[in-house]
């Protein structure tokens, strides 16, 4: 699929590193510890407890995380490895 210069395989291999880093800052992110609360930590609200089982050391009601999560800002997007052809739309 490389063309022009890039040695055969070239792409996939910059998929893969890709998918490598992403993979790595998922996992790097902070998950919750410990015991599941029964109520949230922020609105007092009961905890389903599937949403307890489901994530062991769950410390916020389903509506909390959401605004958190909403709050997120995600990675811009940059191609760090500098190749221009996977910056080309």
């Amino acid at each position: 699929m490389a063309g022009g210069w890039a040695r055969d395989g070239a792409v996939s291999e910059q998929i893969e590193a890709s998918i490598t880093d992403e993979l790595a800052r998922m996992q790097a992110q902070k998950r919750p510890v410990g015991e599941s609360l029964t109520h949230c930590a922020e609105c007092e609200e009961p905890i389903p407890e599937k949403r307890q089982v489901a994530i062991p050391g769950v410390k916020l009601c389903l509506y909390c995380q959401q605004e958190r999560d909403g709050n997120f800002k995600t990675s811009g997007g940059i191609n760090r490895r500098g190749s221009k052809d996977s910056q080309l739309k």
